[in-house]
């Protein structure tokens, strides 16, 4: 199986019954290596965020085989699936997510917590993870404290404190000026290329899918482009 991170095998997602049944996927087949920076693209309803709660063990296909580092997703009990989730996939999302009562540090060390990592461990990783992303001096800082774009690198620094094998970003500068959304994007770009972490972005912005090696397009739940793109 090579270096493939990530294997989708006519997977299909199917919403509701019978007059009322929706097919948020339809056959989608992909394949994912280590190392990877790939954009999924494609208008509103094409199916991104159905496919995105699949490879990030949050749903199950209705149909098809989903292999996530050469383990079927689909045997893996509730323990398993949350395993992945904390270790090996880093989540990124739109609305940055992040606990409102605690520190940018405090956010980053939640998922070390569910870890079982020791309370000084947490405290040096975050402090690590949050220097990476360029916040060391907001280390103290609550999110009403920080901007959008200190909020999402903050938000990163969570996705990335547990070393996952893959960043998925759910339209991760979807709240943010192009601007900011573009610093975003090049402080992932750079975690890609500096450390080889796989990064797998959702974007309805062409702007943000380019600065990606490869797009892959969806339409009606089904893919109908897959290719690289002209970034070297």
């Amino acid at each position: 199986m090579g270096n493939d991170l990530l294997r989708l095998t006519g997977v299909t997602k199917v919403y509701g019954g019978g007059l009322h049944e929706v097919r948020a996927l339809d056959g989608v087949s992909l394949t994912v290596e280590s190392g990877e920076y790939v954009a999924i693209t494609g208008p509103s309803g094409s199916g991104k965020s159905t496919l995105l709660n699949i490879l990030g063990c949050l749903d199950s296909p209705t149909a098809g085989e989903y292999l996530f580092e050469g383990r079927p997703a689909q045997s893996l009990d509730d323990y398993g699936l949350a395993e992945i989730r904390n270790r090996r996939l880093g989540f990124v999302f739109q609305s940055f997510n992040l606990l409102p009562k605690y520190s940018a540090r405090k956010n980053v060390e939640v998922p070390l917590s569910y870890s079982g990592t020791s309370r000084g461990q947490r405290k040096t990783r975050a402090a690590a993870a949050l220097s990476a992303v360029g916040l060391a001096s907001r280390i103290d800082h609550r999110p009403s404290e920080l901007s959008g774009g200190e909020r999402q690198r903050v938000a990163i620094a969570r996705a990335l404190v547990n070393n996952p094998s893959i960043l998925l970003a759910d339209e991760p500068t979807g709240n943010l000026d192009t601007r900011v959304g573009h610093e975003i994007m090049r402080i992932i770009e750079e975690l890609n290329g500096r450390t080889g972490l796989t990064v797998l972005v959702i974007t309805h912005d062409p702007s943000i899918a380019a600065r990606a090696r490869r797009q892959v397009r969806l339409v009606d739940g089904k893919i109908v482009e897959d290719a690289p793109t002209s970034r070297p």
